[in-house]
């Protein structure tokens, strides 16, 4: 159920230049890097490049259409030697906005062909969408988000890579008010996930209840409203209480009596394990990475799994070998027992202080914390990085090193709350960070990295991870 050219001019209002409307489009990309041979090329604005300028060298690298924005001037020269070649051309308004045109036109063909799961939350959504989708995958052929392309640009491209499944895990992220709206449309979830609601992009929203709103905007494409939340979550439950809509609801926790319950947590230091009682059902589950907010993401795939009728052994097996996207919890055990964790892909207060917790049980000489500035908290920032410094010394970290403006922040307060000042070491950027700690890591160290995404600690990680491999 490809689109055609005549499908994307319809729905896009595009102009064809050169081309042919039969033609069957396959495979979709917004990046000249990425592009395979046939592919379709998008020409997306960005901040610092207009994608539709790059038309020309998206078809020197093989692709057989472009979509490029209507104020591109093409000169009849190169329009007559591309349709020699069989090219086809197509300009629009806005790129953008035909991106989610063309994905909401294609995403109409499977309305009741494939059941669509769509993701939000603060924290947590790329490793829930993970594991939710490798339990769904036991028994039907699953799409996902890959990696965390969650926005106006990933969302639309992850749909018009449907072909034949019949399950879509669909990931849903936001930096404002209207936009999980705008992907819920165009996704129309069967089923949503709301993982929590927490203070990630809370400078941006100026409130943990605005979030909530933007997080339950989810529902927003969904013809039959079907929920599943962390009922663990303050706001969620609340929410849930008070909550007197049209929705079915179903709820999972652990400390909260819910529709999915886990039991009997057992935290180890590379797993862990946990029984989920169900009605009269306890059925025990291992989970391949520690963390009880790993068992929390399990829960709610058990959710799911229930709605779409996956048998327990299916549930148990998706849930025993799914595998974290890069970034999240990539645990590294090197020579002379040193083990390094890139956790470093994105940060928020509730993020930083799991990350501490799981620091906690992991079995080392040394538990070293490397944080970094956490992102767009706007009026919170102090506060929240106040908050996390509390969370190093409750946690009995060892050693703390912070790099950034505001990690100082956290120093601060380990400092005030009791952490021996000579245990914490602040840098001003990341290459005296890596060369502090190529000199003072010691045999038995366990170190972790956390920041925001934009902070880049997890390249301070890999060229410490390669400095520890090759000496």
């Amino acid at each position: 159920m490809n689109l055609k050219i005549k499908d994307i001019l319809k729905c896009t209002n595009g102009n064809l230049i050169i081309g042919n409307k039969e033609k069957e489009c396959k495979n979709y990309s917004e990046d000249t890097r990425t592009l395979n041979i046939g592919d379709v090329f998008i020409g997306i604005k960005g901040e610092r490049v207009d994608g539709s300028s790059l038309w020309k060298n998206a078809f020197d690298k093989g692709a057989d259409t472009v979509i490029i924005n209507n104020n591109i001037n093409l000169e009849k020269e190169e329009i007559e030697k591309y349709e020699k070649e069989g090219k086809n051309i197509i300009q629009v308004e806005d790129t953008m906005a035909a991106l989610g045109k063309m994905a909401s036109y294609k995403r109409n063909f499977y309305d009741g062909k494939i059941k669509v799961i769509g993701i939000t939350g603060s924290v947590g959504k790329t490793s829930t969408k993970d594991i939710i989708a490798n339990v769904i995958s036991q028994k039907y052929k699953t799409l996902k988000t890959e990696g965390n392309n969650n926005s106006y640009v990933g969302l639309p491209l992850t749909i018009l890579r449907l072909k034949d499944e019949e399950v879509a895990v669909i990931e849903m992220g936001m930096n404002h008010l209207g936009e999980i709206s705008y992907l819920s449309k165009i996704a129309k979830p069967d089923i949503s996930v709301i993982t929590n609601i927490g203070t990630a992009h809370i400078g941006l929203l100026g409130s943990r209840e605005n979030i909530l709103k933007a997080k339950l905007e989810i529902l927003d494409g969904m013809k039959k409203k079907i929920l599943i939340i962390n009922n663990d979550n303050d706001l969620l439950n609340k929410w849930n209480l008070e909550n007197k809509e049209n929705i079915e609801v179903y709820t999972y926790g652990i400390n909260e009596e819910s529709d999915f319950k886990g039991i009997d947590i057992n935290l180890e230091e590379k797993n862990s394990s946990f029984t989920y009682k169900n009605k009269d059902k306890k059925i025990k589950i291992k989970v391949p990475v520690s963390g009880e907010h790993f068992i929390l993401n399990s829960l709610s795939a058990i959710a799911v799994a229930k709605l779409l009728d996956i048998n327990e052994e299916d549930i148990r097996k998706g849930i025993e070998n799914f595998k974290l996207t890069a970034k999240r919890m990539e645990t590294h055990y090197l020579k002379n027992d040193i083990i390094i964790i890139d956790d470093s892909y994105n940060a928020s207060y509730e993020s930083m202080k799991a990350s501490l917790v799981n620091l906690k049980n992991i079995h080392a000489k040394r538990k070293i914390a490397v944080l970094g500035d956490m992102l767009e908290l706007g009026d919170f920032t102090e506060e929240l990085h106040r908050k996390v410094g509390i969370e190093v010394n409750n946690n009995n970290v060892d050693k703390l090193f912070v790099v950034g403006n505001y990690a100082k922040y956290i120093s601060d307060e380990a400092i005030k709350n009791g952490m021996n000042k000579e245990n914490v070491v602040y840098f001003e950027n990341n290459d005296l960070l890596f060369d502090y700690l190529k000199e003072n890591i010691k045999e038995g160290d366990a170190i972790w990295f956390k920041a925001s995404n934009a902070m880049r600690l997890f390249s301070v990680a890999e060229k410490l991870k390669a400095y520890i491999e090759n000496n």
